[in-house]
Order: C-alpha cells, then sequence, then structure tokens
C-alpha cells in the first residue's frame, strides 16, 4: 500500500568538462545503465550536432545510444509520461529554456534528468546553460581529460582553428585538450 501511494523524486545529474574528457561516455554509460533495470528512457541532443550520426549520441570511444535530435529544450517536455529518465548530451548548445525544462521533468514529473556538455568554450569562459544547470543539479560530476601537452589533467578545450565562432563543431582536427598552464601559453601564442 506504502509503495502504491509513494511519490516520484526527480533529480538533475550533470557530467561536465572539456573536450575528450568522457562527458558522452559517461552519459551513455548511465542511461544504459538504467535500461539494464527496466527504465524506460529518452535521450535528447542538439539537432546541430550531427558529427557521428544524425540519430544517435555517439561518445569518441563509438559508444552509442539511440535519440531524437532537437533545436528547441521545450520539446524534451513532449516525453511518454512512463518515462523516467531523461538524458541530454551538448547541452551547452541549447538556449537557457533547457534550465526550466529540466527543472519541470525533475520537480512535476519526477523524472531523472542526466545532462551532458562543455562547462567552459574554447576561451575559457563559462558555456551556454551549464552553470546554470549545474547550480540546480543535485549531482555535479566534472570529468577530466588528459593534457595533449604535457599529461597533466586537462580541464580547456583548445581549439586549434582561426575561427572566431563561439560554435564550431569539431574532433581532435579542431580541438585539444589542455591543463590550465599549457592552455594559457597557448591561448598567449594565438593572440600573438
Amino acid at each position: 500500500m506504502f509503495l502504491e501511494n509513494a511519490k516520484k523524486s526527480g533529480c538533475i545529474e550533470v557530467i561536465c568538462g572539456s573536450m575528450f574528457s568522457g562527458k558522452t561516455e559517461e552519459l551513455i554509460r548511465r542511461l544504459k545503465r538504467a535500461q539494464f533495470a527496466k527504465q524506460k528512457i529518452a535521450t535528447f541532443k542538439p539537432s546541430i550536432d550531427t558529427r557521428y550520426s544524425e540519430f544517435d549520441v555517439v561518445s569518441h570511444d563509438s559508444h552509442s545510444i539511440s535519440c531524437t535530435p532537437i533545436n528547441d529544450p521545450k520539446l524534451i517536455l513532449d516525453i511518454d509520461p512512463d518515462v523516467q529518465v531523461v538524458g541530454i548530451d551538448e547541452a551547452q548548445f541549447f538556449n537557457e529554456s533547457v534550465v526550466e525544462v529540466v527543472q519541470e521533468l525533475a520537480n512535476k514529473r519526477g523524472v531523472r534528468v542526466i545532462i551532458a556538455g562543455l562547462d567552459t568554450d574554447y576561451l575559457g569562459k563559462p558555456f551556454g546553460p551549464m552553470p546554470a544547470l549545474m547550480a540546480i543539479a543535485e549531482d555535479v560530476q566534472k570529468v577530466h581529460a588528459i593534457c595533449v601537452h604535457c599529461g597533466a589533467l586537462a580541464n580547456h578545450s583548445h581549439r586549434l582553428s582561426a575561427s572566431k565562432k563561439l560554435v564550431v563543431l569539431g574532433e581532435k582536427d579542431t580541438y585539444e585538450p589542455l591543463c590550465r598552464e599549457c592552455y594559457q601559453k597557448a591561448m598567449a601564442e594565438d593572440n600573438e
């Protein structure tokens, strides 16, 4: 009797870090564990992210899970009422409305929301809605890559191209993970 009347409790989890730090890998791992536990999941990503696949979230290690590409985070609210876990990849590319969306999912619908995204852009500044998402999350996990210059923990995504656009999709030919010291040196060289 008690379990039948138990209130569903939602939560928000954020996985953040630099390029090549394993954010998407960790998102996929958590979603697959939920599937294994027979929980109904729904996964989303920005439709601009077509690097590996249009209809899958794919890690740099080629692990994947099917998803729905969307332009507007509010479309996430159209999920089936039976969904227990929502995954969102590349959240930094969404506008600030994603914050309200995940709050509604967790607070009003009792959904576990797992979000992955870059915490900072190529200039080292907080990226899009990520600071707000981290502030409202019950759990924030910062993952790190390894600096390709010195081998220390990397927390910066250094852009190798000369583009000044904020959003430039790319891989190892466009970005490299760097530690703070190597990033500062690289940025100084870029600005010479």
